[in-house]
């Protein structure tokens, strides 16, 4: 899996943190910024190029990190074919793939511990979508992304 990393000033640490826990469980990530916590690097330019790369094929998810997660969503929402979840608990970023098939995670330095930042990484990544609802359901959900994809079409034309 290609995944990507970025982040503002505000989320600096915290995604250094992300870093150094997915390299210790031998999983690789690109960086695609800021490379410093005193960058004035606007959030909306780190979120804007991790959706591109995204919505492009070029990761295959990303992980944004700002003071509180919001405004990456925000701004990782408005790029087709890009789910960008705010999340606080491991229990909400497996959800956000399980149910919504979320390709982006976001979350805040402000409010996200490092630990805590770790284990939502890690489930995120294991959780497919439909992972653990039963036949019915899960078919549900797998054809809601069709028609998802179709409000898209119209969307974005």
């Amino acid at each position: 899996m290609k995944l990507g990393v970025g982040s503002d000033a505000y989320g600096y640490h915290l995604k250094e943190c992300i870093k150094k826990h997915l390299a210790e469980h031998k999983r690789d990530c690109d960086d695609i910024g800021v490379l410093s916590p005193h960058s004035s690097e606007p959030y909306y330019d780190v979120a804007s190029k991790m959706a591109e790369k995204v919505a492009n094929g070029q990761f295959d998810r990303g992980i944004l990190v700002c003071g509180t997660g919001m405004g990456m969503a925000i701004i990782a929402n408005k790029t087709k074919g890009v789910y960008a979840s705010v999340c606080e608990s491991a229990y909400a970023a497996q959800k956000s793939r399980a149910i919504n098939n979320s390709n982006i995670l976001t979350m805040g330095e402000f409010i996200v511990a490092p630990q805590m930042a770790g284990e939502m990484v890690d489930v995120w990544l294991k959780t497919e979508l439909a992972q653990g609802w039963p036949g019915e359901e899960a078919s549900w959900l797998e054809n809601s992304m069709n028609k998802i994809r179709e409000i898209e079409e119209r969307r974005f034309k």
